[in-house]
C-alpha cells in the first residue's frame, strides 16, 4: 500500500491548524483563569476567607475517590456552611461558567468526584447538622456532612436506626447521590427506597425541594417522582443539601450466623431458596473461598475456606425461632455446614466488620498493589449461573479477584487487585470487567448495582439502557443545567461545558 504524499501546502496547512489550535486553547485557558480570578474573592466573601482553599495538598484530596481514576484536582475547593451559601456560590459558578463538582466523603468507587474539566469542588462537610427528628412519624432529615454512622450513634436511644449500609461510613447526602445500598438492602431497600425528600441546589443556584419544602408523606402520587430524579444522578443534575430519611425501629432481636459450602453453586442455591421460602432475612451475604481466606487473614478469624454465606436475622425472639429454622434446613439440603452462631453483639460486630473490612482484606494478598472493585446485579434466577461463570473467567484470566456479594439483592463485586504499573495485567483487568458486564447485561441485570456509572462505565451505560433512554436523560441534563456545569463528564458521555 503507497503511503499519500505530504506536499510543502499541506504541511504548512497543517502548522497553521495545530497553531490555531494551540492559540484557542491558550485562549479558553486565559479566559478561564481570569473568570476563576474574579470570582474568587466573591467565593471569600460568600464563606471567609478559611472557606477557600487554593492548596494543592486540598485540592488533591478532593480530586479523587476510592477508585483507581486518576487523580483530576479542581481549581479551587470551597466549604459553604449553609444551604443559602451553596446557592450563591452556584450563582458565582453558573455567572462565570466554572464546572461545580459536589464532594461528600470521597468514598466513591468510580471517579464521581474528579474535576475533569478543572472547576470548583463544593466539599460540603461543614453542613453537618441532623434536622427535625420525628420519632413518632420514623423519618429525619440531615445536612450532607452527615454519615451514617454519625446519624445512627444519634439515634441509639431512640430505639430508631436507617439501616442503608454500603460499608464505608459515607455521607447520607451522597449516598442518596449514588443511590447507595449495601448489607441490609434486602430487607430494608437502598437509598431509592428510603430518601422522600431533597433539597436540591441547582446550576444556577436555584434552590428546590423535590416533594415540596417540609412534606414528610410516607407516599404521594401528586406530579413527577422529581426525588428518584436526583437519588442516583451522581451529582450531575444538581447538589444534594438536605435529605429526608425514612427511619426503622431497631429489632427487638438480631442474631447472625455463617455456613460454609461445598460450591458456590450450592451457597448462592441456598440464597435464592430462602428468598422463595419468604424468610424475611435482615442480610445475607456471599463470600467466595479466596475472600474468606483474605478475611481470615486480615481479621484474625478462623473459618473454612470455602464458599460461604453471612446471614443475619432479624425480629422478635420468637420469629428468629422459625427464621432460622427454616435457614436451616434448606442451606444443610444444599450441603452446607451447621451454622457458627454469633448471637451476642461483641461477637455479631466483629463478624460483620470483618465483612466490611473486604476491600482492606483483599488489598491484604498483594501488598503495595492496588484494588479496583466492579459490581453489576442481575435477576436473582440468573445469580449462581454469573457467579460460576465469573469465578471461571477470573481463574482463566490469571487474575487476583476474590466476590463478595449482597446476593440476596442479586447484586455483587469483584475486588480485583493489581499492580497498577504492569500494563500487561491492567489490559486483562480491563477485558475482564467488560466481560462480566456484558454477561450481567445478556442475564437482563445492570452493569452496576449501587457503585454508580461515574467515570467507568459511561458507555455501557448506553448499551443498557439504549441510545433513545440515554438521549431522553441527556435532555433532561440540558434542561436543568444548560451549560454544563454540575459534575460534566460523569455518568453521560462527556462534553464541553
Amino acid at each position: 500500500m503507497m503511503l499519500p504524499v505530504v506536499t510543502r501546502r499541506g504541511r504548512l496547512l497543517f502548522l497553521q491548524r495545530y497553531v490555531l489550535q494551540r492559540r484557542n486553547v491558550a485562549s479558553e485557558n486565559t479566559e478561564r483563569n481570569a473568570a476563576l480570578q474574579r470570582a474568587l474573592s466573591i467565593f471569600r466573601s460568600i464563606c471567609g476567607v478559611d472557606g477557600v482553599s487554593l492548596a494543592g495538598a486540598v485540592r488533591d484530596q478532593h480530586g479523587a475517590d476510592e477508585s483507581l481514576h486518576r487523580c483530576c484536582p479542581p481549581d479551587v475547593v470551597v466549604f459553604p456552611r449553609c444551604v443559602e451559601e451553596v446557592s450563591a456560590l452556584a450563582k458565582v459558578c453558573h455567572q462565570h461558567c466554572l464546572p461545580i463538582i459536589p464532594f461528600g466523603t470521597g468514598t466513591g468507587l468510580e471517579g464521581g468526584v474528579s474535576a475533569l474539566m478543572s472547576g470548583v469542588c463544593f466539599s460540603l462537610r461543614n453542613m453537618d447538622q441532623i434536622l427535625d427528628l420525628h420519632q413518632e412519624d420514623f423519618d429525619v432529615t440531615v445536612e450532607p456532612g452527615v454519615t451514617r454512622k454519625t446519624l445512627n450513634s444519634y439515634l441509639r436511644d431512640t430505639g430508631l436506626w436507617f439501616p442503608v449500609d454500603p460499608g464505608a461510613d459515607a455521607s447520607l447526602c451522597g449516598m442518596a447521590a449514588t443511590s447507595a445500598s449495601g448489607t441490609n438492602a434486602v430487607r430494608y431497600g437502598t437509598m431509592r427506597e428510603n430518601v422522600i425528600n431533597l433539597e436540591v441546589v441547582l446550576a444556577d443556584g436555584t434552590v428546590i425541594h423535590t416533594a415540596g419544602k417540609g412534606r414528610r408523606p410516607r407516599k404521594t402520587s401528586a406530579g413527577y417522582n422529581l426525588t428518584n430524579l436526583f437519588v442516583g444522578s451522581e451529582g450531575t443534575l444538581g447538589i444534594i443539601t438536605k435529605s429526608t430519611l425514612r427511619l426503622y425501629g431497631i429489632p427487638e432481636a438480631m442474631v447472625s450466623a455463617l455456613c460454609s459450602f461445598p460450591s458456590v453453586q450450592a451457597a448462592v442455591d441456598s440464597t435464592v431458596q430462602i428468598l422463595q421460602a419468604g424468610v424475611p432475612i435482615g442480610r445475607i451475604e456471599f463470600l467466595d473461598d479466596v475472600m474468606m481466606d483474605a478475611c481470615n487473614r486480615f481479621s484474625s478469624l478462623s473459618y473454612p475456606v470455602s464458599p460461604t454465606l453471612f446471614l443475619e436475622f432479624h425480629g422478635s425472639e420468637r420469629s428468629l425461632e422459625e427464621q432460622v429454622s427454616t435457614a436451616e434446613d434448606i442451606t444443610q439440603s444444599n450441603g452446607g455446614s451447621d451454622f457458627q452462631w454469633a448471637k451476642d453483639t461483641e461477637t455479631r460486630n466483629h463478624l460483620w466488620k470483618a465483612r466490611h473490612d473486604a476491600w482492606y482484606a483483599a488489598l491484604a494478598l498483594r501488598p503495595g498493589c492496588k484494588a479496583y472493585s466492579t459490581d453489576v446485579c442481575v435477576p436473582l434466577s440468573w445469580l449462581p449461573q454469573i457467579i460460576v461463570e465469573t469465578k471461571q473467567d477470573l481463574i482463566q484470566s490469571r487474575l487476583t479477584g476474590p466476590i463478595v456479594g449482597h446476593v440476596g439483592d442479586g447484586n455483587f463485586h469483584c475486588l480485583l487487585v493489581l499492580d497498577p504499573n504492569n500494563p500487561e495485567e491492567l489490559h486483562r483487568v480491563q477485558l475482564f470487567t467488560e466481560r462480566l458486564t456484558r454477561r450481567a447485561l445478556a442475564m437482563d441485570g445492570t452493569c452496576t448495582g449501587e457503585h454508580g456509572v461515574g467515570l467507568g462505565k459511561r458507555a455501557l451505560l448506553c448499551e443498557e439502557l439504549g441510545p433513545m433512554t440515554v438521549q431522553v436523560m441527556q435532555r433532561l441534563k440540558n434542561t436543568l443545567d444548560p451549560k454544563n456545569l454540575m459534575n460534566p463528564g460523569k455518568v453521560l458521555q462527556p462534553g464541553k461545558p
